[in-house]
């Protein structure tokens, strides 16, 4: 059983099974592992930043990148959908990385994948790389909306915004912090970042990168750690967040 959270206050905390139940925007939310926001009463899973097609782009490019990271990110949405009974999936923008990825294969991927939850409703509120790469075609039976969008209490947007009112969910930011061991031993890792007015989701998709995120003092952070999440304690004067072995 998961532990609920009032995460307007950072505290340490450490979630069972990978899921850590929260209290944000005055909704009981749960926030996965899976990088992913669950929102049961209104049976809809959150996800930011998929970039389907990346590695695809790149090889495009030139870049030999191995292939299998969309039939990997598309089988995680599949568990999530499964595990939480959705019938709403809300992605928050960049949902496509480029048109150059935009291949043949990633569209019989999708196409296939629809048609295994053809009774969910897919939503994308449209980002910075989907401006750039496109909506979905019409056959990948996709809704798109522009942001902010309203789904009570919370606004459902791509880039950051603290909105002054409503409770924004927000994606872009590819969200990650640096851990620094009691040993010296440092490790990047992404987080969900959670303040009075907004929700940032680490990104979902596994080919995106992260960025580290200096978060401020009404801000908790909730750390990825392969299945499991944690919440961070304060930083330290020097801003560097500091964890002892158990």
């Amino acid at each position: 059983m998961s532990r609920l959270l009032a995460l307007e206050v950072p505290a340490i905390a450490r979630a069972t099974g990978g899921v850590l139940d929260a209290i944000v925007g005055g909704e009981r939310v749960a926030l996965d592992a899976e990088r992913a926001l669950h929102w049961p009463r209104e049976r809809t899973v959150f996800v930011a930043d998929v970039h389907l097609g990346k590695a695809a782009a790149f090889r495009a490019g030139g870049v030999p990148l191995p292939r299998g990271s969309t039939a990997a990110d598309l089988a995680r949405l599949t568990r999530l959908i499964e595990h939480s009974s959705a019938t709403r999936l809300v992605v928050l923008g960049d949902f496509l990385h480029a048109k150059a990825g935009r291949v043949a294969a990633l569209a019989d991927a999708f196409i296939a994948w629809r048609s295994l939850h053809s009774t969910i409703d897919v939503m994308l509120v449209r980002g910075n790389h989907d401006a750039r790469a496109g909506d979905p075609p019409a056959n990948w039976n996709v809704r798109c909306v522009d942001e902010p969008y309203a789904l009570p209490p919370f606004l459902a947007c791509h880039m950051t915004s603290s909105p002054p009112s409503g409770y924004a969910l927000c994606g872009h930011r590819h969200p990650g912090v640096r851990i620094h061991g009691s040993g010296g031993e440092t490790a990047r890792l992404p987080c969900f970042v959670i303040g009075t007015r907004r929700a940032i989701l680490p990104a979902f998709g596994r080919f995106t990168g992260l960025a580290e995120y200096a978060r401020d003092s009404g801000e908790t952070i909730v750390v990825v750690a392969g299945g499991a999440l944690f919440t961070l304690p304060p930083a330290a004067d020097d801003g560097v967040v500091k964890l002892q072995r158990r």
